[in-house]
């Protein structure tokens, strides 16, 4: 029964999506309004450990869900960084069950289930994977039913882990939701069902603390688990003797093919003024079909491809043109005056400026809940010399340079310390612990 309630939810859901659509349209102004009013802030990081006392003496086990790539990443580092409180509080390692792919198989955990080798994005997707969807439902609560669980970890990707999270909450679980989602973004109604299916959410995000706070969300602030993995590459601002502009046009296949043409042409001006301009790849992946991109356009010859060592070549640049996502991060981390586009695809670009419910789209502007770097949501051609001249005050204005950078150092510090693994994991332990 549980498993066809939560199929008749989610028709339910998309039954009741214009309605809430309208809503947003009309509430739109006033949302983001609330938002802008609680960026800045510089919440308190919990870091308290678990009290080996009051945990059983057994191996605890913990559910631990990702369903796509970039959430395996922290729920295999959530495992690791388990299996290290554990040994440190001198408890029997944890037992860990759930839903993933190969990282977490290589850090121990059983598979139930391999959701992250199917993840795709989009409602068409997501309809043609119903059936898979509900078999996912029907392991976890057979699991649940029949091998129990002291806690259950799913890591972002709330479309699958909210029902999941009611699941277990049928039976006595509790539930601690690694990254927050991002529901004061874009679709705000879904916050009142997340708040009853989930007892704590982990926040990585300075500002999502107080703005779950006024939902009725119970929030654990961790920081961003990104960090963690920043940790052992020295934080660098440009040298005064830089010259690199370099160029991320993103990761995956359909992004690169969007933007890299139109970010090619926009730094033809600085080249043709002697500016070396080198596109940067974190991987080979794509690495033909970026050089592919650079050989069609106006700057072929003069402009670099690398696809390695990303962050030696972010160490060594002067500025940066990117669109946006978590690779601000990276970007941050070397303090590099940036210009950041998030072009849409023509067929999308009635959705943005009625939707979203933040002032700003990039992530270091909304730290300081001010324009530190020039940010162009945008579709077709865009607003072109508006572009370029930013990408040139970027690069060669001293002045702006020096106020960007001051405004990077204060971005980084709302973010705060790395080490959100390991308080995630300190919150589950917590979690687990018998009552006083």
């Amino acid at each position: 029964m549980a498993i066809a309630a939560e199929l008749l939810r989610a028709f339910g859901d998309l039954a009741l999506l214009p309605p809430r659509l309208l809503q947003q349209v009309l509430s739109q102004g006033s949302r983001c309004r609330e938002l802008e009013g609680l960026l800045g802030a510089e919440p308190e990081l919990n870091d308290t450990p678990a009290d080996p006392d009051r945990l059983p003496q057994r191996p605890l086990r913990f559910f631990l869900s990702a369903a796509e790539d970039s959430g395996e990443i922290h729920a295999a580092n959530l495992a690791r960084a388990l299996q290290a409180e554990c040994s440190e509080l001198n408890l029997p390692a944890p037992q860990l069950i759930g839903f993933g792919g190969d990282r977490m198989l290589e850090v121990g955990v059983e598979l139930l289930a391999r959701p992250v080798d199917r993840a795709a994005m989009g409602i068409g997707a997501a309809l043609r994977g119903l059936t898979y969807y509900a078999e996912l439902l029907n392991t976890a609560r057979d699991s649940f039913k029949e091998r129990g669980a002291d806690v259950f970890a799913p890591v972002d990707s709330p479309a699958l882990h909210v029902p999941l999270a009611r699941i277990a909450k049928k039976h006595a679980t509790p539930t601690v939701h690694f990254v927050a989602p991002q529901y004061w973004g874009w679709a705000p109604w879904r916050v009142g069902g997340y708040a009853k299916a989930v007892d704590t959410a982990l926040t990585i995000l300075p500002f999502e603390p107080a703005w779950f706070a006024k939902t009725g969300v119970n929030t654990e602030h961790v920081g961003h688990p990104l960090l963690d993995a920043l940790t052992d590459i020295p934080t660098t601002r440009p040298a005064d003797n830089a010259s690199d502009l370099v160029l991320l046009p993103g990761s995956r296949a359909s992004v690169i093919d969007l933007n890299l043409p139109w970010m090619l042409e926009r730094v033809a001006p600085l080249v043709e003024e002697g500016a070396r301009v080198v596109v940067l790849q974190d991987s080979s992946r794509h690495g033909g079909r970026v050089r592919n991109h650079v050989l069609n356009s106006s700057v072929q010859g003069k402009v670099d491809v690398r696809t390695s060592d990303l962050h030696k070549h972010l160490a060594a640049a002067r500025s940066a043109f990117s669109v946006s996502g978590t690779i601000l991060l990276d970007l941050l981390h070397h303090r590099l005056p940036t210009v950041v586009i998030y072009r849409l695809e023509s067929g999308l670009a009635w959705l943005r400026p009625r939707l979203l419910n933040t002032p700003y789209f990039s992530s270091t502007n909304l730290l300081c809940g001010r324009e530190i770097i020039p940010e162009f949501g945008f579709t077709g051609n865009g607003p072109t010399g508006a572009v370029e001249q930013a990408l040139h005050k970027a690069h060669l204005d001293e002045d702006w340079r020096r106020e960007c950078i001051a405004g990077l150092d204060e971005a980084a510090r709302c973010l705060g310390p790395a080490g959100a693994t390991r308080r995630a994991a300190r919150a589950l332990l917590r979690h687990a612990q018998e009552p006083a």
